[in-house]
């Protein structure tokens, strides 16, 4: 009886000892490293993406990802060249813009806690995907459930900046937008805002996805040589 007892005793001490092993040789496989690398450089897109995009006039200036007026107020600047009201359009443009610009500064851990809930299995398919392949998932998979995060962002600065009360002076092309079918309400405003915001971010977490992936040594990414 005793001889059985110490033979259990040392089956389980060899069974504890060699569990670290197999742990270690469970996260050093291809698969969970693919995984592990596609979140630090999908996490580091977005950061630099949202980094670049707070800063004032960002959005205003790269044409590719401006914030328009909603609609056929798109083209309201042109419309209204030679109103009185033109300068008024162009702050419009602009303090939408910036709303857009302080909405990515907070969307941060928004970003981030999408990114962190990537499982293995999508870590391993987008390594084998295009340059942007991370943030196309990204937007695929979790896009819907950011923009509802990110809408109060861009609520909450449109407010902070005046943006409904400039687009309310706008009275006299309300008739326009109305015909063109174009909603300039608090909503219509804050989910067009929100729209292209959110267009403008997964542009740039791509492009910086692309950058990275191209050189995976850049900021220290060692952990992705060898895997891109």
């Amino acid at each position: 009886m005793r001889h059985g007892k110490t033979s259990a005793k040392i089956i389980a001490a060899l069974a504890l000892a060699a569990a670290p092993l197999a742990i270690a040789s469970f996260t050093a496989t291809p698969a969970m490293a693919q995984s592990i690398g596609v979140k630090s450089l999908l996490a580091d897109a977005s950061d630099s993406a949202l980094d670049k995009l707070s800063q004032p006039g960002a959005f205003y200036a790269d044409k590719a990802v401006r914030v328009l007026l909603p609609g056929p107020l798109e083209k309201a600047t042109s419309i209204l060249r030679f109103t009185s009201k033109a300068g008024l359009t162009k702050d419009i443009t602009k303090t939408l813009n910036e709303a857009a610009g302080r909405a990515a500064l907070e969307a941060k851990p928004l970003f981030r806690s999408a990114i962190d809930n990537l499982t293995l299995q999508d870590g391993v398919g987008i390594v084998t995907g295009g340059n942007e392949a991370g943030s196309d998932y990204l937007r695929r998979t979790s896009g819907e459930e950011l923009a509802v995060k990110v809408r109060p962002l861009v609520e909450k600065a449109l407010t902070e900046l005046g943006a409904y009360q400039q687009v309310e002076k706008l009275g006299s092309i309300s008739s326009l937008a109305r015909l063109g079918g174009a909603d300039i309400s608090r909503d219509g405003l804050t989910d067009s805002v929100t729209d292209q915001a959110m267009d403008g971010i997964f542009t740039y977490i791509g492009n910086e996805e692309a950058k990275f992936r191209s050189d995976p040594l850049d900021k220290g990414k060692t952990l992705l040589k060898g895997i891109f």
